[in-house]
């Protein structure tokens, strides 16, 4: 026997490429009896892994159910939940870190000696309320889940002081903000280039309008360029990027980069740049990756207004803010920086760069279940 207290992260994703619950993973290893359950392999340092079948497909539930309300049937019916139970049948753990809305009935149903820490990625009941059908049948769904089990963890946390705030609104509870920092990264910011060099990584998704960001760097008057590091999920929007980067060749295309080499890859650069526009509350209070990415890399931040990020660029000046999600707006933005603006953003960024790490925001985590097992008090 460890000695340790016997700890579980839940979470219905592949864990060991999961940043956010990876950052939980290692946080925990070395001071808990970890185990883990998800989809995929085992991360690196748990003591044992519950692997979810990947054909137990976790937001897939029984449509009958869910239209006529029978919401318990549909939530313990869910193929990922049903096996989770039958892979988890008989365990004990001392504590549970229970990842997003749809794992926390499931952590509950447990019972392990200590309670629930509910760490909530989104604001779960409106994730997709773009859509008519989803806003209509699973939104109510999600905020039954809500209601009927989220609010009896004994702890939360989320992503953006936003969404923090509507679940307190909504459903009683607050959670503390635990952002998707980006690990503390030991650079120096690099000299301003001629021209001016902006980036953007990450999905290319429809809702994030990246070609209309490839064609402000296009009408601008600026000498700059943009690279982008793109998962191509829509390929109809990398081939438009694409398309863009053959009339201009300020604007380059690229293969998205291995986590491990984002950071010090972005470092060459001079500005991380991303507008989001709210098509949904999620996007509205989106406080991505990307932006911490840009932090840790040194760089100065030219975004869309956004409450969240623009929060935290005017606070730290880090950068600047568009005065909307236009592409005129972005454009004009572009226009207004000058290398002697970079310089100062780019030292910015570096004098916030451990506050704004995840190094930091873990601690939260690290407070929460040290509670949950009446420790650290």
């Amino acid at each position: 026997m460890s000695g340790k207290k016997r700890l579980l992260i839940i979470s219905f994703s592949p864990i060991d490429r999961d940043a956010r619950v990876l950052k939980q993973v290692r946080l925990f290893a070395a001071s808990y009896e970890l185990y883990t359950c998800g989809y995929g392999a085992a991360p690196d340092g748990v003591a044992g892994h519950f692997q979810i079948p990947d054909t137990a497909i976790h937001w897939r539930y029984d449509n009958a159910s869910v239209v006529t309300h029978q919401y318990e049937r549909a939530y313990w019916r869910n193929a990922a939940v049903h096996e989770s139970k039958c892979l988890l049948a008989g365990q004990r753990f001392d504590a549970i870190l229970a990842n997003d809305f749809d794992t926390v009935p499931l952590a509950l149903s447990l019972q392990p000696r200590c309670p629930v820490h509910a760490d909530l990625h989104e604001y779960a009941p409106l994730e997709k309320e773009q859509l008519r059908r989803w806003k209509w049948f699973i939104s109510p769904f999600r905020s039954w889940i809500c209601r009927r089990y989220v609010t009896k963890a004994q702890s939360w946390s989320t992503v953006a002081e936003g969404i923090a705030q509507k679940y307190l609104q909504e459903f009683g509870f607050r959670p503390e903000v635990v952002t998707n920092a980006s690990p503390y990264v030991e650079l120096h910011p690099t000299a301003v280039h001629s021209p001016i060099r902006f980036v953007h990584h990450g999905v290319a998704h429809p809702d994030r309008q990246l070609d209309v960001l490839a064609r402000a760097v296009q009408e601008s008057a600026l000498d700059c360029t943009v690279d982008f590091y793109l998962v191509p999920t829509d390929q109809k929007l990398v081939q438009a990027i694409e398309g863009i980067s053959k009339q201009d060749e300020r604007v380059r295309v690229h293969d998205p980069l291995p986590t491990s080499e984002i950071v010090r890859t972005l470092n060459e650069y001079d500005c991380g740049i991303y507008s989001l526009p709210p098509t949904s509350f999620n996007n509205r209070y989106a406080l991505p990756n990307k932006f911490f990415d840009f932090v840790q890399a040194r760089l100065g931040v030219l975004i869309g207004p956004s409450p969240e990020m623009a929060a935290y660029v005017r606070r730290y000046g880090l950068g600047a803010v568009a005065d909307d999600f236009s592409q005129a707006a972005l454009t004009r933005l572009i226009d207004s920086v000058t290398p002697d603006c970079v310089r100062s953003w780019k030292q910015a960024a570096h004098e916030a760069a451990y506050e704004l790490s995840a190094d930091d925001q873990i601690q939260k985590w690290e407070r929460a279940v040290a509670a949950l097992c009446g420790e650290g008090r």
